[in-house]
């Protein structure tokens, strides 16, 4: 079918890679069996990254177009404005670029403009996207139980007064775990930030969507996605599109040192130890967590980042020269370790650490990039997290899903070395170790059945899909 007969669809992430590989990955689910084109339309600042090249670089040519706006400004905004005031800031500034850009791919397309997907923080371009005829939809990278915390917000912003880690109560979503306050999302946690405003602000604007499109499945989050399915009047369709994870080899040679070290490992015996693209730790826990895998004497695979705070000498402990992350680790603890440990600087292909059949578990950060990679490839998890919605997903994954173990966390809101090798040594060898394994297995083969031609995810997308052609 000619390019400018077929219908269009227009994809907005908004920053982050995060947002950047599942909607992709969305993408290329959708080109793979149907006659659309797509086109990416990327708010950003600064110049692209190769990251950022190498994932669009991985959708069909001929069928998809990638496009950076135009860098914008934040320039009058506190130097301690949240990444979530950052990136709505950056989406809201670009509109007038979404709107010339729709223009030039109207023209091409002889108005057969379809839908925009727009990603959570994106909810500003529906009012764009109605302009030019399209339906608006949302796209959740995220998992159901955040989706409706978020679809819920409004709600609870009118009936509770005081901070949302002062409620003693659990809160009870449908179909979900009960969440105490204090795992709530990071934005939230503080009601006066401009965060929080620009959380709300789109939660809110949720409902305007014709549909939402959620990075999750019927088995992982059943009573959730039942929940958001059945919804309340005035909530928009929600379609359970996932696990829509990064796929394909990675071309970063130097990923190729872990992957030759996890060769000569026996099976299922490694800890990959990682959290993710965004994820450091202090200083204090940094020492701590490399004593904690040592003593475990456990095999690991570590990803290390110099730490986020400056301790005891402030000469050393700054990274601005480039230090190398290694060099924050214990004296002598690389030859103390070698044989049985490996660490890298800053990165390592993720996506084949957890493929390699010597990987048996991830300490992870809890990003629902990183679970979902785990489930697909079966792999047992330890929780350990840091930021934006991780707290919530370990609730979900030790107590709803009951497929990792989380690590205690003392008075100086430390983990500290005993626990950290009691926990590993329990997941790679002790009995609960084993039966989260169990569980990992099922959810890996669910994953895989939801994406078949019969699969609840292929249908879902398919309802979607007929519903854009019909248009």
């Amino acid at each position: 079918m000619d390019q400018i007969e077929t219908p269009h669809i227009v994809m907005i992430p908004t920053p982050g890679m995060g947002h950047l590989i599942p909607l992709v990955e969305f993408a290329k689910r959708i080109l793979e069996a149907h006659p659309f084109t797509i086109s990416f339309l990327i708010p950003f600042l600064g110049p692209p990254t190769r990251e950022q090249k190498s994932v669009l670089g991985s959708l069909p040519e001929g069928r998809s177009n990638s496009y950076f706006l135009p860098s914008v400004s934040l320039d009058d905004l506190p130097p301690d404005a949240k990444v979530e005031t950052r990136i709505a800031q950056i989406l809201a500034r670009s509109l007038p670029a979404i709107r010339s850009h729709l223009r030039d791919i109207q023209a091409m397309c002889r108005g057969r403009l379809t839908a925009l997907v727009a990603d959570l923080f994106g909810t500003d371009a529906f009012d764009v996207a109605l302009e030019f005829g399209m339906k608006p939809y949302l796209f959740f990278p995220s998992n159901a139980m955040c989706l409706s915390f978020l679809l819920h917000l409004e709600l609870l912003d009118a009936q509770v007064t005081s901070e949302y880690r002062e409620i003693v109560e659990p809160i009870r979503l449908p179909g979900c775990v009960p969440l105490l306050g204090i795992d709530f999302l990071d934005p939230v946690q503080d009601r006066k930030n401009d965060a929080y405003k620009w959380v709300h602000h789109h939660a809110k604007r949720y409902k305007l969507a014709e549909g939402i499109l959620v990075n999750s499945f019927n088995e992982m989050e059943e009573g959730a996605l039942k929940a958001l399915q059945n919804p309340k009047p005035g909530f928009p369709p929600v379609y359970s599109v996932g696990p829509l994870v990064k796929t394909g080899e990675s071309d970063r040679v130097d990923g190729s040192v872990c992957l030759t070290w996890l060769d000569e490992q026996p099976r299922g015996s490694v800890l990959f130890v990682s959290f993710g693209s965004g994820g450091s730790l202090s200083y204090l826990q940094l020492i701590e967590l490399a004593h904690g895998l040592e003593m475990s004497e456990q095999r690991f695979l570590w990803v290390v980042r110099a730490p986020n705070d400056k301790v005891a000498n402030a000469s050393y402990f700054s990274n601005e020269n480039g230090r190398d992350p290694l060099d924050f680790l214990p004296k002598g603890y690389l030859d103390r370790i070698q044989g049985r440990g490996l660490v890298v600087p800053d990165w390592a292909p993720q996506v084949q650490v957890l493929g390699h059949e010597a990987t048996g578990g991830f300490l992870t950060h809890c990003g629902w990039n990183s679970i979902l990679e785990s489930v697909v490839h079966g792999v047992s998890l330890i929780a350990w997290p840091l930021y934006a919605e991780q707290r919530m997903n370990a609730v979900m994954l030790t107590e709803g899903l009951k497929i990792a173990q989380r690590p205690k966390v003392d008075e100086d809101s430390l983990v500290r070395r005993d626990e950290i090798s009691t926990i590993v040594k329990g997941l790679m060898e002790g009995d609960e170790g084993k039966q989260i394994k169990i569980k990992m297995e099922e959810l890996k083969e669910s994953s895989s059945r939801v994406l078949s031609v019969d699969g609840s995810s292929t249908k879902a997308l398919l309802e979607v899909v007929l519903k854009w052609k019909s248009q």
